[in-house]
């Protein structure tokens, strides 16, 4: 079955040079995605001021609220076609390409209406300070315009990677975020638009982006050549879709209502500890993209190996996946520990932004270990189609810890080093949870493979 010149066999050979080469293109990818946020934070910080910047910053953890759950489906498409891949099924693969991509197509305009008419409510209820509500409201409006063509694109590159093509994501992602910094400074710099300058360049990249993904997916010589005539819901292959990632969508988003509740604490230290937090967390978010890029090959390299019946070569897939995140986790944090200061003057020459981003920065630094090791027994869970268990698991030691967390140890002792100790301690424990409950699944996987074998012996 071809899957075309720019793919990769996941399923045979020396796996390390293979898991590297598939995750560098991810975990530059990643970074360029980062870029849209970061230039906005970047550009509004340096030329809008601090209230702009605190304005922009006060919306991520409502955006990411609001599309974790699709994106979470982006994901588990490209784990069920890259299952189908392993396997050799053209036909399901077929499939599997054109309902995602329809369904693509319809989560974005359902997030676009519903975040245009709810963003005011949702802010309110944040509690967003008086003076950065009206920013706030605009820059999210304009925002959620431009999510029909960012599903687009991760359904799409989704597409492509389950094949073991990430370079081509990464190709769009290098042109589109040139775009966004053009458009950034122009509309903010000349024409003082101001926060509606950075929304409106974000979603004008992502179109670039869509239709870029789009031509390469019709126009493709390989398995994952798309029809637009085609695009249609298959109910295996839909089901096949919102069972694993569904979970994982909600998964995300359960991250995701953790942190609009902090964010909703820091927002009561006023602007300087949301400009601070925002600086902060945009830097967090390259560190995390570097790992969760491991991740993400581990769940790739894993669907397409179960699908071929390689299941003891998915130890060594994890083996190999957790020894790299570590490094990748130790190296970023030890240049931050080092360099923190000079990183956050990036994004803002105030003193008292500065301090505030070093609160969390110089705790995440020392502590982000825990979290890299979760993602990857979280991916290779994915990667057999096991989605439902981390979501629960996800429920009680993320999302349950840190709001307990809120309103119980931060309320007694409230401060803002106490208020960000509850990402680490919620990865720790949710890591150990997530690590036995991975041994189990696994065993359970090689007795059964080792029971059909013998049965096909005798």
């Amino acid at each position: 079955m071809s899957k075309g010149r720019y793919s990769i066999d996941m399923t045979t050979g020396k796996l390390l040079p293979k898991i590297i080469s598939f995750t560098i293109p991810l975990m530059l990818t990643g970074l360029l995605q980062i870029v849209y946020n970061a230039a906005d934070v970047m550009v509004v910080g340096r030329f809008a001021g601090s209230l702009s910047l605190a304005a922009v910053g006060a919306t991520s953890s409502l955006v990411h609220l609001s599309l974790n759950i699709f994106l979470g489906l982006a994901t588990g498409s490209g784990v069920v076609a890259a299952k189908h891949i392993g396997a050799g099924n053209a036909s399901s693969v077929h499939r599997t390409v054109h309902t995602s991509m329809l369904l693509a197509l319809v989560s974005g305009i359902a997030i676009a209406l519903l975040g245009f008419v709810l963003s005011p409510f949702a802010l309110r209820a944040m509690d967003i300070p008086d003076d950065v509500f009206p920013l706030s409201v605009t820059y999210l409006r304009i925002f959620f315009l431009g999510t029909p063509a960012s599903m687009l694109y991760n359904f799409g590159a989704a597409a492509l990677r389950a094949t073991g093509d990430s370079k081509r994501p990464l190709y769009i992602l290098t042109f589109s975020g040139v775009v966004n910094v053009v458009l950034n400074l122009i509309f903010v710099i000349f024409f003082k638009m101001n926060v509606a300058g950075v929304a409106l360049a974000t979603i004008i990249s992502q179109l670039v982006s869509a239709v870029f993904v789009l031509y390469i997916l019709i126009n493709a010589n390989s398995v994952i050549r798309l029809s637009l005539r085609k695009m249609r819901f298959y109910k295996a292959e839909l089901l096949d879709i919102i069972r694993i990632g569904v979970p994982m969508g909600i998964q995300g988003s359960l991250f995701s209502l953790s942190n609009v509740i902090i964010q909703s604490s820091i927002n009561s230290f006023g602007a300087a500890a949301i400009a601070g937090n925002t600086a902060s967390s945009n830097i967090d978010s390259v560190i995390h993209i570097c790992c969760n890029s491991v991740s993400q090959s581990a769940t790739t390299f894993t669907s397409q190996n179960y699908g071929a019946g390689q299941i003891k070569r998915i130890r060594r897939i994890y083996f190999n996946c957790v020894g790299l995140t570590v490094v990748i986790a130790a190296i970023c944090c030890a240049f931050l520990l080092t360099f923190g200061t000079q990183v956050l003057g990036i994004f803002s020459t105030d003193p008292a932004v500065v301090d505030m981003g070093l609160v969390r920065m110089r705790l995440f630094a020392i502590t982000y270990v825990f979290n890299s090791i979760l993602d990857v027994t979280t991916g290779q869970m994915r990667g057999l189609g096991k989605s439902v268990a981390p979501m629960l698991v996800t429920m009680a030691g993320v999302c349950g810890l840190r709001i307990i967390w809120v309103y119980t140890v931060f309320r007694a002792f409230r401060s803002m080093q106490v208020l960000y100790l509850s990402y680490p301690v919620s990865w720790a424990v949710t890591g150990a949870v997530l690590l036995v409950m991975y041994i189990i699944t696994f065993r359970k996987i090689l007795r059964r493979s080792e029971g059909n074998e013998a049965a096909c012996a005798g």
